[in-house]
């Protein structure tokens, strides 16, 4: 069984859902979460396999049993806005590479943190924009569900 299933919210079991219609495969706690413990997913795109680094996220948000549905839990956290990330470089891969434009760039306002992660992403992936666009999705588990059934359903 997949231990990040745990921390999910019921919206994040759709997308999950949703990934494995369109043909995604998931892994969790692949090699690639050994690149460093800040990071809590990854996409391969040519295998359409996306990674949860469960340990990663268990690690930094320090707790390692889900809480009550209500409570604030950082583990928990980190592991929902890694699958919409990655859930929205799905629905990317599946618009043919390019962007899902479903908001105005000048709409989409990240929080300084997320744009320190910006940089690290844009390192591996090698595109900022699909970055920018995952990482202002990744807060809008309702967008992603839009965004996959539009793209790859």
């Amino acid at each position: 069984m997949l231990e990040f299933i745990l921390f999910l919210s019921s919206s994040d079991k759709k997308i999950l859902e949703h990934l494995y219609k369109a043909g995604f495969s998931i892994e969790e706690n692949s090699p690639h979460c050994l690149l460093g413990d800040r990071f809590f997913g990854f996409i391969k795109k040519s295998e359409k396999t996306i990674i949860i680094c469960t340990k990663n996220a268990m690690k930094i948000g320090g707790f390692f049993i889900p809480k009550t549905h209500n409570s604030w839990d950082p583990t928990k956290i980190y592991i929902r806005r890694a699958l919409r990330h990655e859930a929205t470089h799905a629905a990317q891969v599946c618009n043919n590479g390019k962007l899902l434009n479903m908001v105005r760039k000048e709409k989409m306002n990240l929080h300084p943190y997320k744009k320190e992660a910006l940089d690290a992403s844009t390192r591996f992936s090698g595109d900022r924009e699909e970055e920018y666009e995952a990482y202002w999705m990744e807060d809008r588990p309702k967008m992603v569900l839009k965004a996959l059934k539009r793209y790859c359903l």
